[in-house]
């Protein structure tokens, strides 16, 4: 994730082929699109798949990605965690994917005012709006939109489905953390957690803390800690086929 050289340079391989436009259907593959957003224009991806028709609804994952790929070039959320295994395994992945881009500088999750920090408010309005214009152009099951990130994303995943705990029918937090006072709010939320118990940047009890305060609160929740795994706990929890079609098998009430 330090080197955005080469990710941005993977993608660029990567993406070849995975992008464009059947003469008898809709552009399928990794799409970069725009937006307009406080006078500054913003880039994100949503992926769409193979067979994709307006014809029916199709469930949609939202994916916030971590720290090493902000910026405004558009792309490099697709090189690190889902994206990965979206181009390996696309048969996993029968869903539009949104896959917005948080700004350098900047963090997903709102923070409150500490000693020697000032308080964030988070990126969430490039979700509001990512979100709206891919409901607008697709035709997606509002009821089977789920939301999942790593890292910073994962973070995020629990700070941004806290307020918007109407709008998902599920999350999938990794190797992130939260706030216990959303306990209460997610634990309306089907909830499976990922973590590995080596992690050096975000330590595990970020995610047990999180996950005890749920079921106290008498939410619906897996948790998956991965022994001797470090901060990268991303990898096993998205190419495991069981967590993708949980997410997919998921719908609000």
């Amino acid at each position: 994730m330090r080197n955005m050289t080469l990710i941005l340079s993977m993608v660029a391989f990567l993406g070849q082929g995975c992008t464009g436009m059947k003469s008898d259907g809709p552009a399928t593959g990794f799409i970069r699109k725009t937006m307009d957003l406080d006078g500054e224009t913003r880039g994100y991806v949503v992926y769409v798949p193979d067979g994709y028709t307006p014809g029916r609804e199709w469930p949609l994952i939202v994916f916030l990605h971590g720290a090493g790929e902000r910026g405004d070039e558009g792309w490099s959320q697709t090189a690190v965690g889902i994206g990965k295994p979206m181009r390996w395994h696309p048969e996993r992945f029968p869903c539009v994917v949104l896959m917005p881009q948080c700004p350098k500088n900047s963090g997903w999750a709102r923070r409150p005012a500490r000693e020697g920090r000032e308080a964030r408010q988070g990126s969430g309005t490039h979700i509001d709006l990512a979100l709206k214009k891919t409901l607008a152009q697709y035709n997606i099951d509002e009821d089977r939109i789920t939301l999942t990130g790593l890292s910073m994303g994962g973070y995020g995943t629990w700070s941004y489905g806290a307020q918007h705990a109407d709008t998902f029918a599920a999350l999938m937090p990794i190797c992130g953390g939260g706030s216990v006072e959303d306990a209460d709010k997610l634990s309306k939320i089907p909830i499976w957690a990922f973590h590995g118990d080596a992690d050096r940047v975000v330590p595990v009890e970020r995610s047990r803390v999180m996950v005890e305060a749920v079921k106290h609160a008498g939410g619906d929740i897996k948790y998956t800690e991965y022994p001797g795994v470090g901060h990268n706990s991303w990898e096993q929890a998205y190419d495991d086929p069981e967590s993708i079609a949980w997410l997919l098998g998921q719908k609000r009430d």
